[in-house]
């Protein structure tokens, strides 16, 4: 017994070596869209633009297109709500209908997504799936924070972000699958 010992303490660490490091590439991932500058302009086009300047909104509906930065956000439906103290100040963008929220070769789909400007926390909900080259991780939500640069991905799609659903694929845990370089 005392032979195999080492092997398998050997193989346990390799394994947990081989995971910290595929862990440490999704959560680069996450970061490198928390690098984002959540201060640039935003730009938008729709197929419908409806502005409700009493409720300082703006919908948006049908083939969305947000971009801020090198951000861009794709959804069937957005609510752009904004303060007017002088000049026009976005404070959150709400997005329904098969959100894809990309950063360079990263893309993060989910049901919904609410982007916070004051908070610079994007919070995305319900069949999230978040891909990076080959990687990919599936969960209910998604919470990115531009802030800190912290990510993090539940197995169950529920908050305080104003972002609910259910993640049916995931079965309420997160699923992933990563790339492990070949020798």
């Amino acid at each position: 017994m005392k032979k195999h010992l080492p092997a398998m303490a050997k193989s346990a660490l390799f394994g947990f070596a081989l995971t910290a490091a595929a862990l440490g590439g999704i959560q680069l991932s996450a970061q490198a869209i928390a690098a984002h500058n959540s201060n640039a302009p935003v730009s938008y086009a729709a197929d419908r633009i409806e502005l409700q300047d009493r409720q300082n909104r703006v919908v948006l509906s049908g083939n969305v297109q947000i971009t801020q930065a090198e951000l861009n956000l794709n959804a069937a439906r957005t609510i752009v709500n904004y303060s007017d103290a002088g000049s026009l100040r976005i404070q959150r963008i709400i997005a329904t209908g098969g959100v894809d929220v990309s950063r360079g070769n990263e893309r993060a789909r989910g049901d919904t997504a609410v982007y916070d400007f004051n908070r610079r926390v994007i919070t995305m909900a319900g069949n999230v799936r978040l891909n990076r080259g080959g990687d990919t991780l599936n969960g209910g939500r998604l919470v990115i924070d531009l802030a800190s640069g912290v990510s993090s991905i539940d197995g169950q799609a529920s908050g305080s972000s104003g972002v609910t659903g259910n993640s049916t694929n995931s079965g309420g845990r997160v699923t992933g699958t990563f790339s492990v370089p070949e020798d």
